[in-house]
């Protein structure tokens, strides 16, 4: 059965290592039948919340910006996957803004139930993006019967196109897609 998959690219770098397997990702899921939305946090006006929560209780944040629509988006796919490079071991800043200002959710009717994570990092460790890994798990948590279902890590990448010379990455990126 075919799903709605929203997939977020939350890096603002020009060809992003991390945007490269955002859209590996999304050939593949595309390729497996589901409906996908890609989203990128470029060129988006997202500003921090304010944790005055009266999101939850009006539906949505009172920020006028672009997080409100993006916000909606994640309301209603049944899939979820967040794109993003690696800063100082942990989700880009404006990954984290995203997930702060999308709080409405906690009292809404949400769709989604799985979550995946793609991840670039200078460093080709597993410890590079278990703090990532930590943080998403975090978001899931204040949501009933949503999990993380899988990642994908692309190591050892630092500069723009740096994970177009590394194929066993992208494929990775596409298999996850794949079997979504």
């Amino acid at each position: 059965m075919a799903k709605n998959v929203l997939i977020i690219s939350t890096s603002l770098r020009p060809n992003s290592n991390s945007e490269i397997m955002a859209h590996e990702t999304e050939k593949g899921a595309r390729d497996a039948g589901h409906n996908v939305e890609f989203v990128t946090l470029k060129d988006k006006e997202i500003k921090f919340c304010k944790g005055c929560l009266a999101c939850q209780k009006i539906g949505h944040c009172v920020i006028n910006d672009d997080a409100n629509e993006i916000t909606e988006k994640i309301k209603n796919a049944d899939v979820i996957v967040w794109a993003t490079p690696v800063y100082y071991y942990e989700m880009s800043g404006q990954m984290k803004t995203l997930i702060d200002r999308a709080n409405s959710l906690f009292t809404a009717d949400y769709k989604f139930r799985e979550v995946y994570l793609l991840t670039t990092s200078a460093d080709d460790g597993e410890s590079a993006i278990q703090t990532v890994i930590n943080g998403v798990n975090g978001w899931i948590a204040c949501f009933n019967n949503v999990k993380l279902c899988g990642y994908a890590a692309g190591g050892g990448v630092n500069e723009p196109n740096d994970v177009n010379n590394q194929p066993q990455i992208l494929k990775q990126a596409y298999e996850l897609g794949k079997n979504i």
